[in-house]
């Protein structure tokens, strides 16, 4: 495989999808050597057949607001690959939504859930609407109508979304809800469900609980542990309310927080009430951290910055896609951090991951840090086939069971000559192998 004039070919058939072609270059230059030294990938065409989806919907969706106005939405569902199980991959209702973000993540997601070990496929979904602003009953009847077209395409077997940023427990509620009278049928379709119809313990949780385990396992490494470790972690929602809880527990201090407004300071830490409130900036639906400024004074409100400069000893970037960039990447390596562990997909540009590797600094990607999410929707797939739940003990052991497999297939894969371990290369090569061989044993499909 000739990696650039693969990358040019790609290129011209998808023109302006930055995302998708960024997320493709990094998984290619890491399993080149793996492909070369493996002609019958190349006889198979796996490297073609990988990088494109299997199939693409798209679809708009018209819905009503409180004032009986008409808005009309785009709504995406891409079906990547499900060679070794159904598709799974959530559903992202943000303005930025586009095609080539969700090829990108649908992209990531097929190795992801590789790594996991759990049979599934990758996919991704969502849609340009803007869940901020908007009346539970403007999102209902956004979700109801989104489903009407998404409901045909999906199925415990075949495809099962999940959530993702703007999807979080009443979307998944709005969108199982109209399945359900659509298909007529109650069964484990989406995941990230309510307790009472089907959701599973630490789901809510499960992609920061799954990111701090996956940094734990590498400060191991180093014969560190997160007690008494200062963490700087961006975002506020889901992942890092789970990952601060998990931090917390550990016997680190999380000292910052972020939104798309900027970041916080809390040289207390957060903790106790502090992460409870967490939920109640993610309720009000305002997309906006600077509350917790006035919640609790003794935290700082920095406008329009990145949590990055605030000196730490683990960063948790667990935002959004290319939020930490080179400057930043210099700022964290200049300060003493020791650990990078992505809790979010791609947050690092390709450059600020240079850095990372450069500086030899523990860096681990977003499809093996973040794989605690879709892992624990697995698991919630398995109580819905089997008609169990599990208690919240026995689903955390197991997610945190998986989180250490997926750290050791990455050292397996991953460890450079000098002992240093590129868990970028460990993840791709781990994730891709799998995946190749299923489709190999299933033929040209």
């Amino acid at each position: 495989m000739n990696l650039e004039r693969f990358m040019n070919g790609l290129e011209k058939k998808h023109p302006g999808e930055l995302e998708y072609l960024q997320a493709v270059r990094e998984v290619l230059e890491s399993i080149e050597d793996v492909v070369n030294e493996n002609p019958h990938f190349e006889t198979s065409g796996i490297i073609d057949r990988i990088v494109e989806p299997d199939r693409i919907l798209t679809f708009k969706v018209p819905w009503v607001d409180d004032n009986g106005k008409v808005h009309v939405n785009l709504g995406y569902r891409v079906q990547f690959n499900n060679a070794i199980g159904p598709y799974k991959g959530g559903l992202r209702f943000h303005p930025s939504v586009n095609l080539s973000i969700l090829k990108f993540l649908g992209f990531e997601q097929i190795f992801k859930n590789s790594l996991t070990s759990l049979p599934m496929g990758g996919g991704k979904g969502g849609s340009d609407f803007d869940p901020k602003g908007k009346s539970d009953n403007e999102i209902m009847r956004f979700c109801q109508a989104f489903m009407m077209e998404l409901w045909r395409l999906i199925g415990p077997e075949t495809d099962v979304p999940a959530g993702d940023i703007g999807v979080g427990g009443k979307e998944i509620g709005f969108l199982f809800g109209m399945y359900k009278k659509l298909a007529q049928e109650h069964t484990g379709v989406l995941t990230g469900k309510g307790l009472n119809w089907g959701g599973s313990l630490i789901r809510p949780e499960a992609t920061g609980f799954g990111a701090v385990y996956f940094a734990k396992e590498m400060l191991k490494t180093k014969g560190e542990t997160f007690e008494g470790k200062t963490v700087a972690i961006s975002g506020f929602g889901n992942v890092a309310w789970g990952a601060t809880q998990k931090v917390t527990e550990l016997g680190g201090k999380v000292v910052t927080l972020s939104g798309p407004d900027g970041y916080i300071y809390d040289p207390e830490g957060v903790s106790g009430e502090k992460i409870k409130y967490m939920l109640e900036l993610r309720a009000s639906n305002q997309d906006i951290v600077k509350p917790y400024s006035y919640e609790f004074p003794e935290a700082k409100f920095f406008q329009g910055k990145h949590p990055w400069e605030v000196k730490c000893d683990v960063a948790l970037p667990c935002a959004t896609q290319n939020e930490l960039n080179k400057e930043d990447a210099e700022t964290l390596v200049k300060n003493g951090c020791i650990c990078v562990a992505e809790g979010a997909n791609m947050p690092s540009t390709p450059e600020a991951v240079e850095v990372f590797l450069e500086n030899k600094i523990l860096f681990g990607p977003g499809k093996a840090v973040n794989a605690g999410g879709v892992a624990t929707s697995g698991l919630e797939m398995s109580q819905n086939s089997m008609k169990l739940g599990w208690p919240a003990k026995e689903v955390d052991e197991r997610l945190h069971h998986i989180m250490i497999t997926i750290h050791e297939s990455c050292v397996k894969h991953g460890k450079d000559a000098d002992g240093y371990v590129n868990y970028v290369k460990g993840a791709n090569i781990a994730g891709f192998l799998k995946v190749a061989n299923a489709m190999i044993d299933l033929g040209v499909l």
